[in-house]
């Protein structure tokens, strides 16, 4: 399979923070929800309807016009894009797939380094 087929649209946009309470406030009165709090990584999600935004404290952009870390594409199978990414000469950002304790599962996803420093992350919420 090509890796194009390997995800299936956006997952989430990752927006670092200064405050996660003053984000968090910030989402809401424009009407989302808070669907994941992590407090050991400093993160939360927020979603309405089709779109999530994750957030974070403790990064060098936040204030910063256009502070977009990176874009999430949802994928069922991170292990494979990974190899599909690598084997179409994408240029990732991490060597391997990594893993963290997001949900009931954890995640599991990669980066790829698209043009202008744009971060595209693949993102597999484990089942």
């Amino acid at each position: 399979m090509a890796f194009s087929d390997y995800y299936s649209g956006l997952q989430h946009v990752g927006i670092p923070s200064s405050s996660l309470e003053n984000s968090e406030a910030f989402w809401t009165k424009l009407g989302f929800k808070k669907t994941g709090d992590f407090p050991a990584g400093n993160v939360i999600f927020l979603q309405r309807e089709n779109l999530v935004i994750e957030t974070w404290s403790g990064d060098e952009v936040v204030g910063k016009p256009g502070a977009i870390n990176h874009l999430s594409m949802d994928t069922t199978d991170a292990d494979a894009a990974f190899e599909a990414a690598k084997s179409e000469g994408f240029t990732l950002i991490d060597s391997e797939v990594q893993h963290l304790p997001f949900w009931d599962n954890g995640i599991k996803f990669f980066n790829v380094q698209g043009p202008d420093g744009v971060i595209v992350e693949f993102c597999e919420i484990v089942k």
